[in-house]
């Protein structure tokens, strides 16, 4: 790779940041390195614990044939959906569905870091992939059917390659890959796609040297081809785009004038969701990172500017910003949310702790390597405690639904049966039982469409603690229920009587 020049006296070395095109082979050991560990951690520290959560039961049950559907809310879209399908469809074994997502999660971070491997160094991409890889998120969602991690990929994939392509107009490979990790992305998160493609847009209209109409189409066409079905499926179920956005803002909620900041930082503690995020921040070394990750990437920023390199660096920091925003604009928060802004920093970030270790006179660079080595051992000792917890929490909540679906069975609750109110989605699923909900996000059954389904098949009402017993179910017979995790009181099913033909019979 050919070497930058620098400005006189600039603290980082020529080859900090190349330019131009350059050997692609060794780059490939160091991410397959990187991605092969990443895939390995996953196998062995995730996979064997965590069961499926509420949302990933939503988007599983769209295509495995053991249960039916869940609800699909205005919100979602059938990307992942599609990523688990080969399996999903196939098997209802919970394992295989996470070793195919770990395998694929790896090789989603090889490619993705491998788009840029002809504007950054192999070790600051290596570094790169390595602190992202390291977080417990990243960890903890690589196995998971959910979409973020995803959008992260697509995101890192889609600005390399609009890098690429306005810098060299003769690299072919650089619009298509543009225009494919922009679907993917719209796939994944319509918003966030569009979140994702407004800078990179904005920098291509402004920045007089890159002012190419084809790359503005990849980023269109590529927006446009990934978000077609979910404006299809708004025409379709939900009278109009229009009507779906607003039903959409409806059941996230929350959105305004306001910072979720101290959220997410809360977050970091190994909550998935924190809605409300009201709870105590008992343990502020689980977020040290997070308040580093903006110092080092104006870090990586300032070393770039020196190097003369700021428009291959800033373009990314740009749009992690710009995936971020939207979510500090609502009032809870997932620690998933930003890994696509964490993917895309992780950059900056690394190549500013590239040039930590690389700038300082000889005798220095032994001390601060260590430095940071400890520093940076320290970090993954906290990740995987975090990891740990979230780990642990999974897999009780798997085996407290596992418990529930057992006493329903010996209740007689087999398919065909209906399961509603609390956690009946991932009960239901688990016992091969639709889901239903009379009110609510899920408003998908009417109460007199309820009753009479409980005429012909098992309807089975989860109450969890104190609150209200449906009218309808009143006279039902009841049953108390293993607990779940962080259930508020007492756990317990109403059961519809049973249909005319299963007495008689």
């Amino acid at each position: 790779m050919r070497s930058a020049r620098l400005a006189p006296g600039a603290p980082v070395r020529r080859d900090a940041i190349p330019a131009g095109r350059g050997p692609d082979t060794p780059a490939l050991p160091w991410l397959a390195a990187v991605a092969a560990a990443f895939t390995l951690a996953q196998l062995v520290l995730v996979v064997p614990g965590v069961g499926l959560g509420w949302d990933e039961t939503v988007y599983v049950s769209q295509v495995g044939p053991h249960a039916p559907a869940a609800f699909f809310s205005a919100p979602r879209a059938r990307g992942i959906t599609l990523l688990v399908a080969p399996v999903a469809a196939l098997t209802a074994s919970t394992t295989a569905l996470r070793i195919w997502l770990s395998v694929l999660s790896g090789g989603g971070l090889l490619l993705s870091l491998w788009t840029w491997r002809r504007l950054l160094p192999p070790h600051v991409l290596a570094a790169a992939g390595a602190l992202f890889a390291g977080l417990w998120i990243t960890l903890f969602y690589g196995p998971l059917a959910m979409p973020n991690l995803w959008v992260a990929y697509g995101a890192l994939c889609a600005t390399g390659c609009f890098l690429r392509a306005v810098r060299d107009p003769g690299d072919r490979r650089a619009l298509p890959g543009l225009a494919a990790a922009v679907a993917g992305t719209a796939l994944m998160r319509p918003g966030d796609a569009a979140a994702l493609v407004a800078p990179l847009a904005v920098a291509a209209v402004c920045v007089r040297a890159w002012r190419r109409p084809a790359v503005l189409a990849a980023l269109v066409a590529g927006a446009a081809l990934g978000g077609a079905e979910w404006v299809i499926e708004a025409y379709v179920r939900y009278d109009g785009l229009a009507a779906r956005l607003h039903r959409a803002a409806e059941i996230q909620g929350g959105m305004g004038a306001h910072l979720a900041l101290d959220d997410h930082v809360r977050a970091l503690e190994g909550r998935s969701l924190c809605r409300p995020c009201d709870v105590p921040w008992r343990h502020p070394v689980t977020a040290a990172w997070w308040f580093a990750v903006p110092v080092f990437a104006a870090g990586g920023l300032a070393v770039a500017a020196r190097a003369r390199r700021l428009a291959v660096v800033l373009p990314p920091a740009l749009a992690g910003l710009s995936l971020a925003v939207p979510y500090q604009l609502i009032d809870y928060a997932a620690p998933r949310f930003l890994l696509p802004a964490y993917a895309l920093l992780a950059l900056p970030v690394a190549l500013c702790l590239s040039a930590l270790v690389t700038a300082p006179r000889r005798g220095w660079r032994a001390p601060v390597a260590a430095a940071l080595a400890l520093a940076l051992l320290g970090h993954l000792a906290v990740q995987y405690k975090v990891l740990e917890r979230a780990v642990a929490h999974s897999g009780a909540a798997h085996e407290a639904i596992d418990r529930v679906v057992a006493a329903l069975r010996r209740q007689g609750v087999r398919p065909p049966c209906v399961v509603t109110g609390s956690e009946a989605v991932r009960v239901a699923f688990r016992a091969g039982c639709s889901s239903r909900q009379t009110s609510g996000h899920d408003g998908s059954i009417t109460v007199p469409e309820l009753i009479g389904t409980a005429r012909r098949q098992p309807v089975a009402v989860l109450v969890d603690g104190d609150h209200p017993v449906p009218a309808y179910a009143r006279g039902w017979r009841s049953e108390p229920l293993p607990p779940l995790p962080g259930a508020d009181g007492g756990f317990r099913v109403f059961l519809s009587p049973r249909p005319e033909a299963d007495a008689a019979h």
